[in-house]
């Protein structure tokens, strides 16, 4: 594990999921003390049909609020947001949400890539993203976005991802900074926040 000495300053943190991906971060979120102070951006893929319970889930789990993105909402620091369901969820230059009905991509939307690529753009060096287990390629190219933008990466080690497909399209775009399991990306997070005060 690195040193505080080797991270960056971390100002945003943004993470993309699918299948397995809810187990996944509610192992990875659950142990975040109160008063976590970076704001967390997820895009979880989920049926398109159904209203999104994730908020009322994850505030119930995790330390910090938790609120679905809404268009035009400025990023809060210590905030977890979730991307709503049929929507692609960016951050914007002046770091708020929009929210948009462009097609779907890799069958999805909101799509991982999207938010990745968007925030890459707003956050730069001072991003990190993390790509979780899923089914499909999406958040392989945004994670390589986040990358040449000079922000941190870090994807889910696939031999522990519930399904292995997103992790392993992601490695084989780019090396990720770090490959970790769950308990041990949110152990990075801790650090990243404290590194971040």
């Amino acid at each position: 594990m690195s040193t505080a000495m080797d991270l960056p300053r971390v100002e945003a943190i943004v993470i993309g999921a699918s299948a397995g991906g809810v187990e996944a971060l509610l192992n990875m979120l659950s142990p975040l003390r109160e008063g976590f102070a970076l704001p967390i951006i997820v895009v979880l893929h989920l049926p398109d049909e159904r209203r999104s319970h994730l908020a009322e889930v994850f505030a119930r789990r995790v330390a910090m609020p938790v609120t679905e993105a809404g268009d035009k909402i400025v990023v809060e620091p210590g905030t977890l947001y979730f991307a709503a369901p049929g929507y692609h969820l960016s951050v914007e230059q002046d770091r708020s949400f929009s929210l948009s009905l462009e097609d779907r991509l890799h069958h999805s939307r909101p799509a991982i890539d999207y938010l990745f690529e968007s925030a890459a753009d707003a956050y730069g060096p001072t991003l990190a993203a993390v790509l979780l287990t899923g089914a499909n390629r999406d958040g392989a190219r945004g994670l390589a976005q986040v990358k040449q933008r000079g922000g941190m990466t870090v994807v889910q080690d696939p031999d522990e991802a519930q399904v292995a497909t997103m992790p392993k399209a992601a490695l084989d775009l780019h090396q990720p900074d770090h490959i970790l399991s769950i308990h041990g990306i949110g152990r990075l997070l801790v650090e990243l926040e404290r590194n971040a005060c």
